[in-house]
This record gives structure tokens, sequence and C-alpha cells, in this order.
């Protein structure tokens, strides 16, 4: 891989990583812990995919606190744009 081609796959996996942290700052604000949130170690191994965020597994409990979380959230309509918004930030990326 040239040079150029490993700098800018480094700043995509800090860049993962800074919304990783964002995430978790996020959702310790509303009291929900997703234990296994990480990176994915299959996007961050190849070239292919792009570095991926891994929300990883939870019990019951804390999936219902992220729902209510959400819910809460999403009632003034704001959550819902913002996600919106993302998404077509993201599958318009080249």
């Amino acid at each position: 891989m040239p040079p150029q081609e490993r700098r800018r796959r480094a700043a995509a996996i800090q860049d993962a990583g800074a919304a990783r942290d964002e995430l978790r700052l996020a959702l310790d604000e509303v009291g929900v812990r997703l234990p296994s949130l990480g990176l994915d170690s299959v996007s961050l191994a190849g070239d292919y995919l792009p570095p991926l965020v891994d929300l990883g597994r939870c019990n019951p409990g804390t999936a219902r606190q992220l729902a209510a979380a959400l819910r809460e959230g999403g009632r003034s309509g704001e959550l819902n744009a913002r996600v919106r918004e993302g998404n077509r930030r993201s599958t318009n990326r080249p």
C-alpha cells in the first residue's frame, strides 16, 4: 500500500475511533452503557470496507434503556431528522 493510502486509512481509523468515543459519551449522558462498543476488527484488517463502529452486544435491560433514550430524544423530531441526514451523508460518500 502506498504511503498516501496508508495515511488515508490511518485517518479513517482515527475518525472511526473518535466516532465511537463520541457515541460512548452520548450514551453515558442518557445512562446507557454498551459494554461491547468498539471498532469492528474485520473492517480494520482489510482495505475493502471502511472502518466500522461495532455497537456490540448488550443485555435486554440495556437494550430497553437505549430504546427509551431514543424514543425520548425522538419525540421532538430533531433526532429523526439528524439520523436521516447522517444516513444521507453516509450513503453519498465516495
